[in-house]
């Protein structure tokens, strides 16, 4: 008796001991090396870490870098078709975690072919977003250094002094009907850092459908016009009522750095600034 329960003492001591020396730390996965980005904004991350020679497939909004329009665009990046996704042969596939993904990217799995969801609706996820993109790609160290640069620029940007009084800035996403940018957006913090104030930045989501008498009610001071000229929408009589719309008083910036979350948001953030202190107050 003494015997057997010596041995099974034994025997959970060095099941103990495996369990203690053992790494608990799951392996890390593969390092990808054909990568197909199914976001503007993942892409540009891609490039900028230095995984540009990974993409092997885009989105036909995927336009910078320059580089980036030699790869073979797949179609869209929301509602994505996920046999010309697996027809460029990656072996891991980026795309925001939209609801219209989710039936494509359940496809995608059945077929053996990893994804990984990233959001980069603000600044703040950004710099998470390369460095997982990094590990992924086997560019880890460059990541971290190119994400440590924007979050040091972005803290930077964060501490500027701000004005007193910024004017209030209305950022209209479509026209008919309404709909504006809310505080949500990354957009409405790209109107903060610049030294404005988001008329519709009370909303807490990205953004949402309004009446043009309910614009009217806020008064921006200006209208944020993303191109580079006056829209003809500005010219219908409904909008007469919009005294900014009405004594036309708008700031054009225009250009993707804008458009999209991206490393290249604090250069729009600089435009929008000199833009908007050229207005008359």
């Amino acid at each position: 008796m003494r015997s057997s329960a010596s041995a099974r003492a034994a025997l959970i001591v060095a099941v103990l001991a495996g369990a203690c020396t053992a790494d608990p730390r799951p392996a890390d996965p593969p390092v990808a090396r054909r990568v197909v980005s199914l976001a503007p904004s993942l892409t540009e991350l891609l490039f900028a870490i230095g995984a540009g020679e990974r993409v092997v497939g885009r989105t036909r909004w995927c336009d910078y870098p320059p580089a980036a329009l030699d790869i073979p665009s797949v179609g869209e990046g929301i509602g994505f078709d996920p046999e010309a996704v697996a027809g460029r042969g990656p072996d891991l596939v980026a795309l925001y975690p939209a609801a219209s993904n989710r039936t494509a990217a359940t496809r995608l799995a059945a077929m053996g072919i990893r994804t990984v969801e990233l959001r980069t609706d603000s600044l703040d996820q950004l710099a998470p977003a390369a460095r997982t993109l990094g590990r992924l790609t086997g560019y880890a160290r460059a990541a971290d250094s190119v994400a440590r640069a924007f979050e040091a620029l972005l803290d930077s940007a964060r501490a500027a002094p701000r004005p007193a009084a910024p004017p209030s800035v209305l950022v209209l996403a479509w026209d008919n009907p309404p709909i504006v940018i809310g505080g949500g957006s990354f957009q409405s913090e790209l109107v903060a850092l610049a030294g404005g104030a988001n008329a519709f930045g009370d909303l807490p989501q990205p953004s949402a459908p309004v009446s043009v008498e309910a614009i009217a009610a806020r008064d921006p001071d200006v209208v944020l016009v993303s191109d580079s000229t006056v829209p003809d929408w500005t010219r219908r009589p409904e909008w007469r009522v919009v005294r900014a719309v009405r004594e036309r008083r708008f700031v054009f910036i225009h250009g993707s750095d804008f458009a999209r979350p991206t490393f290249r948001a604090l250069d729009a953030v600089r435009r929008l600034r000199a833009a908007l202190e050229a207005v008359p107050r």
